[in-house]
């Protein structure tokens, strides 16, 4: 992988694969990423995520808990994923929550999907082998597979040509 750029912030508990390509100002804690997978610059990809073999993962991209990207997955640029459908900063006693106070809802997006830039991506969806996402769109529900989706809420726009 060669020497890590300046202001990289890559955890002793990440699991990198053969080929990884990082880019400056990123975060990445208790993930595990496979193999020639290209992270983008201000890329933060956090613990329990599972990034596949050859994914693309373009600049100011989010990735939280619970998301897994299938092999050759291409995610565009600021795109955000959650894993809480009812965030909180507070627990019933008034005090910050803790990770005991929530539960982490995954999310899955399969081989060989792409999602435009600036796209959202709610929790608990699966977004289908070879979909797209278009640009800035919020997905609520699961994408099925070779369908394009965009809009807000991201709806079925056609089918691709297999």
């Amino acid at each position: 992988m060669g020497e890590a750029p300046l202001y990289q912030q890559i955890a002793s508990n990440v699991k990198l694969g053969k080929g990884v390509r990082i880019h400056a100002f990123t975060n990445l804690y208790g993930c595990q990423i496979g193999d020639e997978v290209k992270i983008g610059t201000f890329v933060e990809i956090q613990k329990g995520a599972t990034i596949g073999n050859r994914c693309k993962i373009s600049s100011h991209t989010f990735i939280c808990e619970g998301v897994v990207l299938e092999d050759e997955v291409f995610v565009g640029h600021n795109v955000t994923f959650i894993n809480d459908p009812l965030p909180r900063a507070t627990n019933g006693q008034g005090r910050l929550q803790t990770e005991a106070d929530w539960k982490c809802v995954p999310t899955r997006v399969e081989r060989g999907a792409s999602i435009g830039s600036g796209a959202t991506l709610l929790c608990g969806i699966t977004v289908g082998q070879r979909a797209v996402v278009g640009a800035g769109s919020v997905v609520t529900r699961d994408v099925p597979a070779d369908a394009i989706v965009a809009g807000n809420p991201a709806r079925v726009i056609r089918m691709l040509n297999k």
